[in-house]
């Protein structure tokens, strides 16, 4: 039985926070392997400006540079949209497997946006790593969960719904400053050719 992390996200572009988190879970939550889930379209944010699935996989799979986080598009093949639905059918798909869902704080605080989110904590442990200039105070989702006691380590053994902190200086970098910066990122040749290797894949 393998203890997996997952960061489900659009990934547009993937940078060094994601990482960051994916670092932070795999030694905090002593994980086995972080799966990071690009997803097809965010239901919560708009196709415009969304580069394709196959260039933003690509970027991910430049960024993530660890042999125990896995990049991949779980979700076009499992034709899901929504994490609860994505948890859902990763659960049947992988019996063996113990799963968190991670999390920046700024996910955390619009969590009750989410499709079914009450039935999504009742699925899976969430694990939220701070994010600067983020307030979670009257968050719909804490308010009605609560952090979990139970120590990052033991999250197996949380019961659910459970909402559990981890430790980490605070990053400040943003997937919207990036594309800012660099509205081009998306047609950068070394991304160009990964992203045709992964529609090899």
């Amino acid at each position: 039985m393998a203890r997996i992390g997952l960061l489900g996200g659009s990934f547009n572009p993937a940078h060094r926070a994601h990482r960051h988190i994916s670092l932070v879970a795999l030694q905090q939550l002593r994980l086995d392997e972080v799966w990071w889930l690009v997803s097809p379209l965010n239901p919560l944010k708009s196709a415009a400006g969304m580069a394709p699935l196959a260039t933003r996989v690509a970027r991910a799979k430049a960024v993530a540079r660890h042999p125990r986080i896995k990049v991949t598009a779980l979700e076009e093949q499992l034709g899901t949209r929504f994490a609860v639905d994505t948890v859902a059918a990763l659960q049947r798909r992988f019996p063996q497997h113990q799963f968190v869902w991670l999390a920046g704080g700024d996910i955390l605080a619009e969590l009750h946006r989410w499709r079914r989110w009450r039935h999504f904590l009742r699925a899976v442990p969430l694990a939220v790593v701070p994010r600067p200039g983020v307030s979670l105070l009257g968050a719909p989702a804490l308010s009605w969960s609560g952090w979990s006691p139970a120590k990052p380590s033991r999250w197996t053994q949380a019961a659910l719904p459970a909402i559990i902190s981890l430790h980490s200086r605070l990053r400040p970098v943003s997937a919207t400053e990036i594309r800012s910066a660099d509205p081009g990122w998306a047609t950068d040749a070394r991304f160009d050719e990964k992203a045709r290797s992964f529609d090899q894949d």
